[in-house]
């Protein structure tokens, strides 16, 4: 379905042109409206729209000048004129700029629905090519970004590819932010994209992980730095969720330089657990963020306390841990910072761990261990903290539920979660009314049924496309999704981009 949004100046106008025409009858809808242009201009900023109608003769800003600025960062876009003024000037400028039809006032009916009938014929003719451009472009370019980040391209390659692709890598120095946002992911994407048309210096793309990378690039580290906080700034408050969560890594020389400020955007992102959710979180500002521990240490061995808790084997937790600091005091060089930010580290990774089996984040369970981490003198005490986490995150497996009931349900789920499956279903196999069981699911789990089933299979999914080489419509009917076109439309409300997208950058 197209989007259309009207702009004039008298609101009987935009009153009537609501009332007119079917738009559903067209396979339209319309996404807003606006009584002079510069309102029009800043809804168009964030709004996806493929066809403008628009009056000319308004306060503040015309229609003129509305096409103008529009089409700078919406190249595509369709526009119809309305009009009161029949005249020639008007008219010539109108058809300069590309204009679909020039109406006049009063409209004629007929007119305007054949005039917006050929218009939807134009964007269905080219729409094929350009979303099969868009999105063959998207995957290549979100790929390569995301693999020079991860130190995975060689430079021959790199070279190559950013040419065929337009990618300029000529500034000296550069910084990544990371956005994660736990509301709808479009609007950040499109904002990021949006700047990105108008600054060269910004390349946004989608990462493996879902979340939005924007990489700035500059002349000045300290003044480009600042910049591109400034922009992230305005950005957030452009979207004005509350919802999202950005990350800056740290400045550094282009080239080897740039996985490091990614690896360094993604763990700040982690800290949000820490603080009080700042605007943005610096990596620079954080504790002991000089790379001390991961040069005094092996990374932490992370997949065996992973299999502790999966089994929920609290005593051999208990024991791993006391190990691993008894192995950090005879560290040469380990600071008492340095083992301070290895305990955060340890209570970011249960906390993640928890979230990833239940499919639900509990960081209310994880805050008062980060003040603690921060408060505490000595090792040991820094030990029965982490100990105190592990417990926490067992104990929190051991009482997912309080209700049998839904405990039985979830187990259903997880086992026959590629079922058609409803709350009605499950009613009448447990001899609960669906309404009832609904209510008690949702006090339980703190979401809807809905809700949940959609998140366990969309992380099945995830896990198909890292692991087979099946196809993505075989995935989907293998989670329970009989229609694909479903399918893709979850897995991007969860995950921020389609499964094809995901399986490129994989």
């Amino acid at each position: 379905m197209y989007r259309v949004f009207i702009v004039d100046d008298e609101p009987f106008i935009i009153e009537g042109l609501y009332d007119i025409i079917d738009w559903s009858e067209f396979g339209l809808e319309i996404a807003g409206s606006a009584e002079n242009g510069q309102d029009a201009l800043a809804l168009l900023m964030d709004l996806p729209v493929d066809i403008l109608l628009t009056d000319i003769s308004m306060p503040i800003m015309d229609g003129l000048s509305l096409i103008r600025e529009a089409r700078r960062f919406r190249p595509d876009l369709k526009v119809i004129i309305l009009s009161g003024y029949n005249d020639f000037q008007y008219i010539k400028e109108g058809l300069k700029l590309g204009v679909e039809n020039y109406l006049l006032k009063p409209i004629n009916i007929d007119e305007l629905q054949e005039t917006l009938a050929n218009t939807i014929d134009k964007l269905n003719a080219t729409r094929a090519d350009r979303l099969f451009s868009d999105y063959d472009i998207r995957i290549l370019r979100d790929n390569i970004l995301y693999r020079w980040l991860t130190g995975r391209i060689a430079p021959n390659e790199l070279n190559e590819r950013t040419d065929m692709l337009q990618i300029r890598l000529d500034r000296p120095y550069l910084v990544t932010a990371v956005l994660r946002t736990e509301d709808q992911f479009e609007p950040s994407y499109d904002a990021a994209q949006r700047l990105a048309v108008q600054d060269s210096s910004m390349l946004p793309f989608v990462d493996i992980d879902g979340d939005l990378v924007i990489v700035f690039m500059f002349e000045d580290p300290v003044a480009g730095k600042q910049e591109a906080i400034d922009k992230l700034l305005g950005m957030q408050k452009r979207l004005s969720s509350g919802q999202s969560r950005i990350s800056l890594g740290s400045v550094e020389a282009m080239g080897e330089g740039a996985p490091r400020s990614y690896a360094n955007a993604k763990k700040a992102q982690e800290y949000f657990l820490l603080f009080d959710e700042p605007t943005i979180l610096d990596y620079g500002l954080l504790p002991e963020t000089g790379g001390t521990a991961h040069a005094l240490t092996d990374p932490l061995d992370w997949p065996s306390y992973a299999k502790l808790i999966k089994a929920k084997d609290i005593d051999g937790l208990h024991q791993a841990i006391a190990a691993e600091f008894e192995q950090y005091q005879t560290l040469a060089g380990a600071t008492p910072a340095f083992i301070q930010s290895m305990a955060i580290e340890m209570l970011i990774r249960f906390k993640m761990e928890l979230k990833e089996i239940k499919q639900a984040d509990q960081p209310e369970l994880y805050k008062p261990g980060f003040v603690k981490v921060m408060q505490a003198e000595t090792i040991d005490e820094l030990a029965a903290i982490v100990k105190e986490a592990a417990s926490l995150t067992v104990d929190s497996l051991m009482r997912d539920v309080k209700s049998p009931i839904i405990q039985l349900l979830l187990n259903y789920v997880h086992e026959h979660y590629a079922q058609a499956l409803s709350l009605k279903s499950l009613g009448q196999q447990y001899n609960i009314h669906p309404v009832y069981l609904g209510h008690l699911f949702q006090k339980e789990t703190n979401e809807s049924f809905t809700e949940y089933l959609n998140k366990y299979r969309i992380g099945k999914a995830k896990e198909m496309l890292k692991e087979t080489h099946l196809k993505v419509q075989e995935i989907a009917t293998q989670v329970g999704y009989w229609e694909t076109g479903y399918f893709y439309k979850q897995f991007k409300k969860y995950v921020g981009i389609s499964p094809t997208d995901y399986k490129g950058l994989l």
